[in-house]
């Protein structure tokens, strides 16, 4: 049967998604006499910190191009309202995919602004995680190697009548390597001697920390965020050469690090980097994995303060 008039065969009439049994004057008059039940008073009137979607893959208009993010969105939900309107949510994002942002950040601002508005909500949370390719030259080879940093924003909005406030955190993490400085201090003591002047054997793992900063006003670029990280940690790409390979190894063993130690590190970078012109209230947030090559588990750490706090250790005035 020739179907270029798009007539559906009457085998496939039956099958979902494939034409309509009613008309649309049909649908419109059912919308119209019945009941919007989100809207409806619950058998229980309590209010609702958090109701949304998780899971969600959204495809992002960049300057890089169209990038699929994890994403999870959620607002409040007022006690005399029985739930949100879902459909309000995907309608936002197919909305904004028609638009190009010059980053991640003023997506996720969009889309946590305009979920506020066509929920009718006074709280609304916003959060992004993917990925961004990397080019990095090796340190000895020269070699460029196509490597990946994850990203990540956190936009939360909050109205208070006409009144709106935003807060965006943004985020970068890295890959790393560590190298135990427990075992080397025990190898030290047990060669006597023998140990000699060159780092001692360890156990060493691929470790993924994160840099997570609040933006006030002007936010750092993710470029900024891995700069800082690998200042402060033994960075590993995926094309290396020998000589390359050598040098990253011998660098984690002449400074090994504990995840503890990561974390510190970076929070001391953090200072150096943004402490000159970011607020001193600015919240750091670093998080470290290390996926321990000896034992079964992982080892995470983290630490949540503010770059004046930074500051005050760095100069000897305090503790974050």
């Amino acid at each position: 049967m020739d179907n270029r008039a798009r007539v559906v065969p009457l085998h496939e009439a039956g099958k979902p998604g494939v034409g309509s049994r009613f008309s649309a004057l049909e649908h419109e008059r059912v919308l119209a006499a019945g009941n919007d039940v989100p809207e409806e008073r619950p058998s229980f009137a309590l209010p609702l910190s958090e109701v949304g979607i998780s899971g969600k893959t959204v495809w992002v208009p960049l300057p890089q191009g169209t990038l699929p993010f994890a994403a999870s969105m959620h607002v409040d939900l007022a006690a005399e309202r029985r739930g949100i309107h879902m459909s309000r949510l995907e309608e936002v994002m197919t909305e904004l995919h028609q638009r190009r942002f010059d980053d991640l950040r003023g997506y996720g601002v969009a889309l946590a602004m305009t979920m506020l508005e066509r929920q009718q909500a006074t709280r609304g949370v916003v959060a992004l995680r993917g990925k961004l390719p990397l080019l990095r030259a090796a340190a000895v080879s020269g070699q460029t190697s196509l490597d990946t940093i994850e990203i990540s924003v956190e936009v939360s909005v909050e109205r208070e009548g006409s009144i709106v406030r935003e807060q965006v955190m943004v985020g970068a993490g890295i890959y790393h390597i560590t190298a135990c400085p427990c075992t080397q201090a025990y190898n030290r003591v047990l060669l006597g001697e023998r140990a000699g002047e060159s780092p001692q054997p360890t156990h060493s793992q691929r470790s993924f920390t994160t840099l997570l900063m609040v933006a006030h006003g002007a936010a750092p670029s993710y470029d900024d965020l891995v700069d800082c990280l690998a200042s402060a940690l033994h960075a590993t790409q995926d094309l290396l050469k020998r000589p390359d390979e050598a040098e990253i190894v011998l660098q984690s063993h002449f400074h090994p690090q504990f995840a503890e130690d990561a974390v510190r590190e970076v929070a001391r970078a953090a200072g150096r980097c943004f402490g000159n012109h970011l607020p001193s209230a600015t919240e750091v947030v670093v998080e470290a994995l290390s996926l321990e090559s000896i034992h079964i588990h992982d080892v995470r750490c983290r630490l949540a303060t503010t770059l004046g706090a930074i500051l005050a250790v760095e100069a000897g005035h305090g503790q974050p």
